[in-house]
């Protein structure tokens, strides 16, 4: 994946919110010289550029309300986050930890280093997004184990038949239908919800 980065670096859009100073055009001028896509961006908007592929931040613990707002809004999920600093104190860091940060880059802005965290951040990124891939995949895929479970349930109370039959009749049932199992075992469990639902006393 690392390799991925590296080779995708010249192409990347990265989105600065820092004040247009010596250390904000500092950096600009060194993402550019590396060849990412930059946008500058302040005062800080509301939320990350939706285009934006990794965002750097200038982290004051002054502007700490308007620092959540940023990465709170929907973009934020979308993007990697480096935070910049300028000095180290327990009330910044505490600001830095809340924005999720996945790197920091400490001012003045210096090229030594700072192509080490974009990519420490993207690559750190692209697997934290990868894991949350599989581990959706993984609860679905537990949920739809459930829901067969449940359905053969059902069979065995209604049908009589035990956990291995029950199990082969959703199995041929889905088969002779072209669908999953799993959605084979939520029409049992919907048709034994409706055939078992009682009218509300009046």
């Amino acid at each position: 994946m690392s390799t991925n980065v590296l080779r995708d670096l010249r192409d990347l859009r990265i989105q600065v919110v820092h004040p247009p100073d010596d250390d904000g055009r500092s950096l600009v001028e060194h993402l550019r010289r590396i060849g990412c896509t930059v946008d500058a961006n302040w005062p800080m908007p509301d939320g990350p550029s939706p285009n934006a592929q990794l965002v750097m931040l200038v982290v004051d613990y002054e502007q700490r309300d308007l620092i959540r707002r940023f990465v709170k809004s929907e973009g934020q999920a979308s993007a990697a986050l480096i935070a910049i600093v300028d000095y180290e104190n327990s009330a910044t860091l505490q600001v830095v930890l809340e924005c999720g940060a996945l790197a920091v880059v400490e001012k003045p802005i210096r090229p030594f280093g700072l192509l080490t965290n974009v990519i420490l951040a993207r690559t750190l990124w692209l697997e934290r997004q990868e894991m949350h891939r599989k581990l959706r995949k993984l609860e679905n895929k537990i949920a739809g184990v459930q829901k067969i479970q449940r359905a053969k349930a059902i069979l065995m109370q209604s049908q009589a038949l035990n956990e291995e039959d029950a199990y082969k009749t959703i199995r041929q049932q889905a088969m002779t239908k072209r669908i999953s199992m799993e959605e084979m075992a939520n029409a049992i469990i919907n048709a034994n919800e409706l055939l078992t639902a009682r009218p509300r006393a009046t």
